[in-house]
């Protein structure tokens, strides 16, 4: 099965095979990545598209010297799978084995750990600058010291691959009009497979739509453009005529007009799939001085009927069963996940309030939209890859009297920061934010997991910060935030949905919900660990200890009053947190309570530390890092302990024996 792929212990061994061989090569991978999905969800169909760019790529270029960074970066199985990692690739998104994204640490081949979109041809651009300025260091310090230069060493180049759903992203064009001006040799390929997660959308969508159309361009404009500069000019008004209609045959023929202007000389469009084609082209361009964009066209999903035919589901499909070219689902278990609880209530309110508008960053079919845009396409707005765009736009909604949802990842509303704080924030504009993905996201690891939001949005003033419990509290939470005047946050995680049995408590601004008081000790759950706290309380009383639950529901503004008390009158407390410790809720909890000056020896915070988390299963990485039910009751049991301990040295005597007199009992 893997005859050739098995051999490939380097991008070397792509050179010594025929273009046969190198065909027989892209199917075996195709069928290696198809056999990964049937064990576990993974990136697929983006994957499936790049393979023949891949092969061309490492084989025009040596990225030992050479530099090369795929922009986002879940399309980098088949990179992996011909740099020496062929083995270890059945260990991809678990924890302990190969990251699904690129990541230094496993490879040379890899240079920056890339997660997000669009920042490619930034710091590639970066890169090429800094080697240029690097080797001229080198030369000179070589000169000082007296030696001669010896042959001239090959320059480095420098390659970007970016998606066509990545494109439009602000910093990209940031990144243009720069190497534009600096003239830097820089190669970027722009990857266009009509696709994003979901079809690309906006102008940009349609202008390459236009370019894909022009595939005579290429060969076509070298010979035109000769004949138009060799025309001959006599007389003014002949002159005139001449040259205006040798620049309309220049425009006509510039399919990449845009990206000329912006200083890129741009060839393409090409057939992606096509080996011998992609290695023509790239050793062309690999000669061309100053910044190039090959336009490089492929089909998301190809070489598995089932993914060409439906990316968008096969982007990151559920496990499958594969029967020759179909793809059988594996049955369903389990409850609804948060995303679709979430989304099902953002319909009820768009139904009950014409004013509700929905704005996302080409996370429909992530966020679970599809329903949303389909029943209000008025209402509904994908702005692609581009989050800071879409809170201004949002801001600018709410200005006008609308009540926007912007719904978008935790980790990658961190790319509008500046948009929340001064557009939305400091307006006091009422702007919802569904922060999916809140927490750890398990294999997407480090990139993707949403452990900052709490600290990064309490730090305005304004914004109210939430986080529901259970289904119950985020149902609740959608319509309390787009009653509320100013700007709401509601964070979510990547899991299946929770219901805690109670009498919930009516969701007020700023209150907790206490599910039971308990005097030896006090677990404050914020968020959806509150199903984890819960279990650990019942751990504890059931070894004789009486321990009650929080659930907080609010970081800002914080029920002080409730948990104060708690910190100040209880035996113990610990804060249980899907989120980093710095700067979060724990942190919030603390700084209430220097501010009344309450003791704090007795309460500890738990949470993710600083560093970041690897990927994994959310249930392993929860236990690792010891907050699911048995970490938290093991935290509070050691705090009882060490408590109980200081008790017996004389401190807090009436509360000693309190203590003392129920565990003899």
């Amino acid at each position: 099965m893997h005859s050739l792929l098995s051999k490939i212990e380097s991008p070397d061994d792509l050179r010594r095979l025929s273009l046969v061989e190198l065909e027989h090569l892209a199917v075996e991978i195709r069928e290696t990545l198809c056999h990964i999905v049937t064990t576990r969800p993974a990136h697929f169909a983006s994957n499936l598209g790049v393979v023949e760019l891949c092969l061309a790529l490492h084989i025009t270029f040596d990225f030992r010297r050479d530099r090369l960074i795929w922009d986002t970066g879940h399309q980098i199985y088949p990179h992996k799978l011909v740099t020496g990692r062929f083995r270890e690739f059945g260990t991809i998104r678990t924890r302990g084995g190969l990251m699904g994204y690129p990541n230094p640490a496993e490879s040379e081949y890899d240079l920056f750990m890339t997660g997000h979109a669009g920042c490619s041809v930034s710091t590639m651009l970066g890169l090429a600058s800094g080697d240029a300025i690097a080797e001229a260091i080198a030369e000179q310090n070589s000169a000082n010291n007296g030696h001669k230069n010896g042959e001239a060493t090959e320059p480095r180049h420098h390659v970007a691959v970016i998606g066509d759903g990545a494109f439009p992203s602000g910093i990209v064009y940031e990144a243009m009009n720069n190497a534009g001006g600096l003239k830097q040799k820089l190669l970027v390929v722009l990857n266009d497979n009509k696709m994003s997660i979901c079809p690309r959308v906006g102008g940009m969508a349609e202008y390459l739509d236009r370019l894909r159309m022009n595939r005579f361009y290429t060969g076509l404009k070298t010979e035109v453009q000769r004949f138009v500069s060799n025309v001959p000019v006599v007389g003014d008004s002949v002159e005139r005529f001449l040259g205006n209609m040798k620049e309309s045959l220049k425009a006509g023929l510039h399919g990449g007009m845009l990206f000329e202007e912006l200083g890129f000389h741009y060839v393409g469009p090409i057939d992606g799939h096509d080996i011998a084609k992609l290695q023509k082209y790239l050793r062309m361009v690999k000669e061309s001085e100053g910044p190039v964009l090959l336009h490089v066209v492929t089909e998301k999903g190809h070489g598995f009927k089932p993914a060409a035919e439906d990316p968008v589901y096969f982007h990151t499909p559920p496990v499958f069963r594969r029967e020759a070219d179909r793809a059988v689902p594996m049955p369903k278990t389990g409850s609804a996940a948060y995303t679709n609880i979430a989304s099902e209530s953002i319909r009820r309110a768009m139904h009950a309030d014409p004013r509700v508008t929905v704005l996302t960053a080409a996370m429909c079919q992530g966020n679970n939209l599809e329903r949303v845009r389909d029943e209000f396409p008025q209402r509904f707005f994908d702005t692609g890859i581009c989050e800071s765009h879409a809170v201004a736009f949002a801001a600018g909604q709410a200005k006008s009297g609308l009540r926007p949802i912007v719904d978008i990842y935790s980790t990658f509303l961190q790319r509008s920061f500046d948009q929340i704080f001064q557009e939305v924030a400091l307006q006091n504009l009422p702007v919802t934010f569904m922060l999916d993905r809140s927490g750890l996201t398990g294999p997407d690891g480090p990139t993707h997991h949403g452990a900052f939001d709490m600290a990064y949005l309490r730090i305005f003033p304004n914004v109210t910060v939430m986080a529901p419990g259970d289904e119950s509290d985020l149902e609740a939470m959608i319509p309390f935030a787009l009653a509320h005047d100013g700007p709401a946050s509601i964070r979510y995680p990547k899991a299946k949905a929770v219901r805690i049995e109670r009498a919930a408590a009516p969701v007020e601004l700023g209150r907790a919900e206490v599910l039971e008081w308990g005097d030896d000790g006090m677990i404050v759950a914020c968020g959806t660990l509150l199903a984890e706290g819960v279990r650990a309380a019942q751990l504890l009383r059931s070894e004789g200890f009486d321990i009650g639950v929080i659930n907080a529901r609010f970081v800002k503004p914080l029920d002080t009053e409730t948990i104060l008390r708690a910190v100040a009158n209880c035996g113990a407390v610990v804060t249980v947190e899907e989120g980093t410790l710095a700067g979060g809720f724990g942190s919030a909890v603390l700084e209430a309570a220097c501010a009344a000056g309450v003791e704090t020896t007795r309460l500890r915070c738990l949470g993710i530390g600083d560093r970041f988390i690897e990927h994994g299963e959310r249930d392993e990485l929860l236990a690792s890092l010891g907050l699911n039910a048995e970490g938290i009751a093991a935290s509070l049991r050691a705090l009882m302990r060490t408590d109980s301990e200081s008790f017996a040295a004389g401190e807090h005597a009436a509360a000693v024996s309190r203590f003392d007199a129920r565990h003899r009992a």
